[in-house]
Order: C-alpha cells, then structure tokens, then sequence
C-alpha cells in the first residue's frame, strides 16, 4: 500500500512536469520572434544613426520622459508594422502589421507548406532615454499574448552619439 501512494505521487509528479514542458513548447515560436524583433529594433536605430538617415537630437521617443523629447519614435506599446518610408522602425510612418514565415510540417524554410504568421497581438515598445549628455539608453519590449498568458522579452542597450 505505501509503494502503491510513493508510485502515485511519484506519477504525479512526472505528469506535472510534462505538462509543463508542453506549454513551454508551445511558446517557443513566440520567444523566437520576440527576441528576433527586440535586436532588429536596437540594429535599426544604431544603422540610423550610423547612416545619418536620423539625427542625433531625432534618436528619442517623441514625447519621452519629459513629456516633450521631440524625437521621432512613438511613445508606448506598437503593433510590429513593416518600416516606413524614413526606413526606421518605431515611428509614425510605419506601414502594415509584419508578418513572420515559419517552416511548415516538412521542416524546412522556402517549401509550399511554409506558414506565414501575422504579428498580430505583438506589441513593440521603443523606449529611449537620456543618461548623460550624449549617451542614450534603449529598452526594447515586446509582449504577446502566450498559451500561458501575456509574456514580455526586453533588451537594453546603450547609444553614444559617436559613430
């Protein structure tokens, strides 16, 4: 009898922690584009600067911390939408939502049974803040929502006005 209950808690257990690894699974493509996304974000700004497509004054959220940064990224959470004509992600002439392509049931990118995700219900936030007279930092957030809840990837960085 007491081998039958240490047997049982034991199976228990073992379930729980699959069940677990289930779920952990099924975001897995979520994190991958999270996280492709967050240094996409953080490489355009830096390719901005570094091809002068933006000044350094523009490298700011548009209102910021104090309400009136003057910059030309969009405050708050964004849907992901394709770079407008300026190039630059994060700004107000950002195109339609993106779209990711995964590879289909044959496991291999570039066949007819790819599957093309819209990034609708991902949200992308660009914060950039001053820290010191010409050293910026930018926090890149995306969240979307997960078997699991809603789950959130940041990356930080930082920005000097040197290239």
């Amino acid at each position: 009898m007491i081998a039958l209950g240490v047997l049982s808690v034991g199976m228990l257990g073992a379930a729980a922690v699959f069940t677990q690894g289930m779920q952990k699974m099924a975001s897995s493509p979520g994190d991958l584009i999270a996280t492709q996304k967050a240094a996409e974000a953080i490489e355009n700004v830096y390719s901005a600067r570094n091809s002068q497509t933006l000044a350094w004054a523009q490298i700011r959220n548009v209102q910021g911390g104090s309400g009136a940064d003057g910059g030309v990224f969009l405050d708050g959470p964004q849907e992901i939408k394709t770079p407008g004509d300026d190039g630059v992600v994060g700004t107000a002439d950002d195109g339609d939502v993106e779209s990711w392509v995964l590879p289909g049931p044959d496991q291999v990118l570039g066949t007819s049974d790819d599957i093309t995700q819209s990034l609708t219900g991902f949200t992308r936030e660009i914060q950039i803040r001053d820290i010191e007279l010409g050293l910026r930092s930018i926090v890149v957030t995306i969240s979307y929502r997960a078997n699991t809840g809603i789950r959130t990837y940041t990356l930080t960085t930082y920005i000097s006005n040197y290239t």
